[in-house]
């Protein structure tokens, strides 16, 4: 079984990650390590990276951390097309803008949220997507109604495809049956994993890429497992995802972020602090993420 090529063309499918933003003790971009990290992903198997997603604490930076965070994912991935930013904003036109210094940055795609700003109506989740297409860069969709309360459903993405204002979706619902409906409704649009725990059940109904949270800590079994589950190769995938579930599911939980940070410290990663509002983790939840984490560095996973 053949890995699956890069594929510079699409350069949103394959293993993106949603990279964690390395901070220092005061709270303060640390972009070196973060540079390192990049670089480090990519060397270990993955395909690109999504900086300013939620895993990297978009809403807690300033503007210029923001800029900066992609500029210096493109430099350290040695190619833009590599690089897909979170452009999430309260406002169309502010999407648009982060979307356009994607663009400047030389960035192959970019991952939009549908306004999550208040609960938007079909009509104005079209209007959003179609004004932050207009500067340009592939826009990847991404569905998550659990945070946003916007139901990215596989008859509006369908609509949102033949608009021509997506080009993939990024699926955390965690409803896996509907793979197959957006399949049959828009047989061209790229399905991307969305949540790290469903990987094996996407992969099995025809994702072609992966937004992923926990090659952070675990990048190349975390990429064999992606290419053994795209080619169909059980044998490889299924004890191999059976190994890491317990790992996988944190990147469905609100303490996501905290959970892979801790969980790269464990690995010798530089996962570092968070930003308030969020926490550190404390009590069974820190034991729990630790356990998981041990539990996968003992199987041999890195």
């Amino acid at each position: 079984m053949t890995a699956t090529k890069w594929n510079s063309t699409r350069p949103w499918r394959g293993i993106m990650v949603a990279t964690a933003l390395p901070l220092r003790d005061d709270l303060s971009v640390d972009y070196d390590a973060y540079a390192e990290h990049v670089a480090w992903l990519i060397e270990n198997g993955c395909d690109g990276v999504v900086p300013n997603g939620s895993l990297g604490e978009y809403q807690t930076l300033t503007d210029e951390e923001r800029a900066r965070v992609v500029r210096t994912a493109v430099e350290a991935a040695g190619d833009g097309a590599r690089v897909m930013p979170g452009v999430a904003a309260y406002g169309s036109a502010e999407a648009r803008r982060w979307a356009e210094q994607a663009a400047e940055a030389g960035c192959g795609s970019v991952l939009l949220l549908p306004p999550n700003a208040y609960r938007a109506d079909e009509q104005a989740v079209r209007a959003h997507y179609a004004e932050v297409a207009r500067a340009g860069v592939p826009v990847v969709a991404y569905n998550n109604p659990i945070d946003t309360k916007v139901d990215l459903t596989p008859a509006l993405l369908a609509e949102l495809y033949a608009d021509g204002h997506i080009v993939a979706v990024k699926e955390f619902t965690g409803d896996v049956r509907r793979a197959y409906e957006i399949a049959e409704l828009a047989p061209d649009l790229d399905l991307l994993i969305g949540a790290d725990d469903v990987l094996l059940e996407l992969a099995l109904a025809g994702a072609v890429g992966w937004i992923a949270g926990y090659p952070n800590a675990f990048p190349a079994s975390c990429a064999e497992l992606y290419h053994a589950a795209v080619v169909g190769d059980l044998d490889t995938a299924l004890p191999l995802y059976r190994s890491l579930h317990s790992l996988l599911r944190w990147d469905s939980k609100v303490e996501f972020v905290q959970s892979i940070k801790l969980s790269m410290d464990i690995t010798g990663r530089r996962g570092g602090p968070v930003r308030p509002p969020r926490f550190p983790l404390t009590g069974e939840i820190e034991a729990g993420v630790r356990a998981a984490t041990e539990k996968a560095v003992a199987d041999g996973h890195h």
